[in-house]
């Protein structure tokens, strides 16, 4: 099991029709919450759903020091 963490910026297998395949965790529990970060389209999926397409994640923290 991924641990997922708020925050995070998830790398997906396929891309959103808008063209981004980045995803930032918004929300957590049995359904996880997902914002693209091309077009700002959120999506509710299933953690094991998630998890399957998942290819890649940057932490929170590592994120925020990307941004600085």
């Amino acid at each position: 099991m991924i641990d997922f963490q708020l925050d995070d910026l998830l790398t997906l297998s396929k891309p959103h029709p808008c063209g981004a395949r980045t995803w930032r965790v918004v929300r957590l529990g049995a359904d996880i919450g997902i914002v693209c970060q091309g077009c700002g389209h959120k999506v509710l999926l299933e953690r094991r759903v998630l998890e399957r397409r998942v290819r890649g994640i940057a932490k929170a923290q590592d994120a925020s020091e990307v941004a600085e």
